[in-house]
């Protein structure tokens, strides 16, 4: 019977793919505390941030809404006589004043027609005179018994007939007078001229729609803005102490253009917007404003006295409402709940969570962590507490 050699055990023979697995995952995880250990014990990098200082002063509380600018006056300036042009004595976007020369109209047949309603008025005169003198003969004769009553009646009604002759003839000159003078077309108003509408040798008419050129006065000008009705009684409030200030700002709300007073209130609330209109007034001495020109304005209602004022760029909005950052003497991030009131002008009025002289960050919020370590950059952007104080800032 022949001999069978013996076969190694399943069991022994796969134990080393066990103990291969089992060293490779020692190893790993070696590695992995390690990496850890050191990540945690690593420090974490300083946000860089830019701050300002909280401030205790005036807060003006105002009213921001969109309008448009509207000229004082436009005239449309039109020929009162039919003629030829002779000259235009205006170039396009001139600034003209009030009784500038604008255009000549030829006066020839102006002047031809006053020529000959004097001469009317000489002849018809000189009529008058032989009447008159008629009348007194006749009535010394009618004294002595030498001429009828019929005469004297009929030289006396004579002499008042060419009298009131004499009285058409001085109207008649009065009207060519007038006529003659509307053949020089002078500005109405002290105002920018617009576009040219004729030209010299172009026969203008008295009813002519186009007319001969637009004036618009610039100076002073006004913006017409709407408010909400509910805001009237406030507006009406404070009107009664005084003109309101407003502020004319260019259409995307930055730029400044013009301060001004508000004028008027409208006696009427538009039921379909629910707005009140409002009209403003602007000296608008270097012209930055423009009739039709849309704009942004500010109306000032009242200005707050002595509270805490911050950039609203350090207000954040957050799961548990607004808070904002504070940079502590430890160069750490302090987060803060806040109560904010009114956002006008980059500034916010807080109401509690800030005290003034304390460091808020402006800039750089998405790298802060509360508590974590910041780096204040001072580029310009922000201010440190340690250059200024609140004390030594200087009120805008």
């Amino acid at each position: 019977m022949a001999l069978q050699t013996p076969r190694k055990s399943s069991f022994r023979s796969g134990l080393w793919l066990p103990a291969i697995a089992l060293i490779v995952l020692a190893a790993g995880w070696g590695w992995y505390s390690h990496a850890h250990r050191a990540a945690v014990a690593r420090p974490a990098a300083p946000a860089p941030v830019h701050v300002a200082v909280v401030e205790r002063k005036d807060f003006p509380i105002g009213l921001t809404g969109l309008g448009t600018v509207q000229p004082a006056n436009t005239v449309t300036v039109r020929s009162r006589v039919d003629g030829q042009i002779e000259k235009v004595a205006f170039e396009e976007g001139q600034i003209v004043k009030e009784g500038d020369l604008l255009v000549q109209i030829d006066p020839a047949p102006f002047k031809a027609t006053l020529d000959q309603a004097k001469a009317k008025l000489a002849q018809d005169q000189a009529t008058l005179n032989n009447n008159k003198q008629d009348l007194q003969r006749t009535a010394t004769l009618a004294k002595q018994g030498d001429a009828t009553q019929q005469l004297l009646d009929q030289r006396t009604a004579a002499v008042a007939s060419m009298t009131a002759q004499v009285q058409a003839d001085e109207a008649a000159i009065e009207s060519a007078n007038v006529q003659l003078a509307y053949t020089t077309i002078k500005s109405p108003l002290t105002g920018r001229a617009g576009f040219r509408l004729v030209d010299p040798g172009n026969i203008v008419h008295a009813n002519d729609q186009a007319g001969v050129l637009t004036i618009t006065q610039l100076q002073p000008i006004s913006v017409v803005f709407t408010a909400p009705e509910q805001e009237l009684p406030e507006i009406s409030q404070a009107m009664t102490e005084g003109a309101l200030k407003t502020t004319a700002f260019a259409s995307e709300g930055h730029k400044r253009l013009a301060d001004g007073k508000l004028r008027l209130i409208d006696n009427q609330v538009d039921v379909a917007s629910g707005t009140i209109k409002l009209k403003a007034d602007f000296d608008n001495s270097d012209n930055a404003l423009w009739p039709g020109q849309s704009v942004t304005t500010r109306l000032l209602i009242k200005t707050v006295k002595d509270v805490v004022v911050v950039p609203d760029t350090a207000v954040q909005r957050g799961p548990n409402g607004l808070f904002a950052y504070v940079v502590t003497a430890g160069s750490a991030a302090e987060l803060r709940n806040l109560k904010v009131g009114p956002i006008a002008d980059g500034q916010a009025l807080i109401e509690s969570g800030l005290e003034p002289g304390e460091r808020i960050i402006t800039s750089g919020h998405y790298r802060v962590q509360p508590g974590g370590p910041v780096e204040v950059l001072a580029d310009g952007r922000g201010q440190d507490a340690a250059k200024t104080t609140p004390q030594t800032r200087a009120k805008p």
